[in-house]
């Protein structure tokens, strides 16, 4: 599933792109995908508005229209989105087309066809996506150790599980849990009431800078964006541990391991992040 920093890419990558455009067509494949509202009034409510420019909120992404409107959307497991010319033959599992003004198309294709979209009116609220429900960003300066101990600190919950909480930080997934765990030498079975003050400060301090640096290595051009999809996410050569069980730590050279946390893989080193 793509994380922050894939989906703050996405946004750096096409935000540039689509600003001043219009929207002349919306075309919805499956009408599943639209969940607020339906796909006809969907289409219809977007035929002809001027793209202002993009957000992003944890892994949400918003497209800002002139009008005041804004498309939210949450790519989930395999959601893509793709800027290319209308002459490009698609994506398969290409479900919503939005024809703009210069040409170009902004494609979303989903395999697993989880991901959804909302458009909102200037002011509607959003009691549809679930956005409101989110924590603080990752960035905000409020996110310290008193922040993180106060929400979790009394918890049997593992740390791990606490990381994917959206409410408390937006936009953590199982990949930069991993990371930000290891970068601060904390086992992700630990439960979040045996942490010491200590260790809240430096998970306080990893948290954006992780995320931070896997936004920088995540860079790419547009054109490289668009060669590869959309898929070709650049963290994988500087990942620490998620995904490389059985490697050598890049601290202390002792095999990394693999458990299972919520239902979720983690991968860790057992002399780096000691029990």
């Amino acid at each position: 599933m793509p994380e922050l920093p894939e989906v703050e890419t996405i946004k750096r990558v096409i935000e540039p792109q689509i600003q001043g455009l219009t929207i002349e067509q919306a075309s919805v494949r499956r009408p599943e995908v639209t969940a607020h509202p339906a796909a006809e009034e969907f289409c219809r409510r977007l035929a002809g508005q001027v793209i202002a420019g993009m957000a992003r909120r944890g892994k949400f992404l918003m497209i800002q229209l002139h009008s005041g409107s804004r498309i939210i959307l949450h790519l989930r497991m395999t959601g893509c989105l793709l800027l290319a010319p209308a002459s490009l033959p698609e994506e398969m599992h290409t479900h919503i087309v939005f024809a703009l003004s210069n040409g170009m198309e902004l494609r979303f294709s989903d395999t697993r066809r989880f991901g959804r979209f909302w458009l909102l009116e200037q002011d509607e609220d959003d009691t549809y996506s679930g956005i409101e429900r989110l924590g603080l960003e990752p960035f905000d300066c409020a996110v310290t150790a008193d922040y993180l101990q106060a929400h979790w600190g009394t918890r049997k919950r593992k740390i791990k599980e606490c990381l994917l909480e959206q409410t408390v930080v937006a936009g953590i997934g199982n990949i930069y849990s991993d990371e930000i765990l290891f970068m601060a030498g904390i086992d992700p079975a630990r439960t979040a009431d045996s942490l010491r003050r200590r260790e809240w400060e430096r998970l306080a301090a990893v948290i954006p800078e992780r995320l931070a640096y896997f936004i920088e290595k995540n860079a790419i051009t547009a054109e490289d964006y668009l060669q590869t999809k959309g898929r070709d996410y650049r963290n994988t050569p500087f990942l620490q541990v998620y995904g490389q069980e059985g490697k050598p730590c890049p601290r202390c050279g002792q095999l990394l391991l693999r458990t299972v946390i919520g239902g979720r893989s983690s991968v860790y080193c057992l002399n780096c992040q000691k029990p």
